[in-house]
């Protein structure tokens, strides 16, 4: 997948949830409901790889990096808050999507108002 596909893709499963809005934040497509909570990266930061960044539930970010390192990352500049890096250019076919909903969803959940964080069941 290039990466028009899958900055397409990330804005298909961040705008379906409720109230997000898209701004350029440092050069690149992010997701926020009051505050980011997701964010493409690509190769902006001098990064390898096609990624994607997010806001995570304590705890996750050490689960998921310690589990698949090939994949999950600690993010510079954010890492240190609990975010978390995602790989998006593992596989030929491109990312799990629905792993990529998954964790956008959690992230969403983490900075979103209660009232909205809610809507999502």
């Amino acid at each position: 997948m290039d990466a028009d596909e899958l900055i397409d893709g990330l804005r298909a499963v961040c705008v379906a949830l409720p109230e997000v809005t898209e701004k350029i934040s440092h050069g690149t497509p992010s997701w926020f409901v009051r505050k980011m909570f997701a964010s493409y990266v690509g190769r902006h930061h001098g990064d390898e790889y096609l990624c994607l960044w997010v806001a995570a539930p304590e705890g996750a970010q050490e689960e998921m990096v310690t589990a698949e390192p090939d994949r999950f990352f600690v993010p510079p500049y954010v890492g240190h808050r609990g975010w978390l890096g995602l790989r998006l250019d593992v596989e030929p076919q491109g990312p799990d999507w629905g792993e990529v909903r998954e964790v956008v969803t959690d992230a969403y959940r983490q900075v979103a108002p209660r009232r909205l964080a809610a809507l999502l069941g």
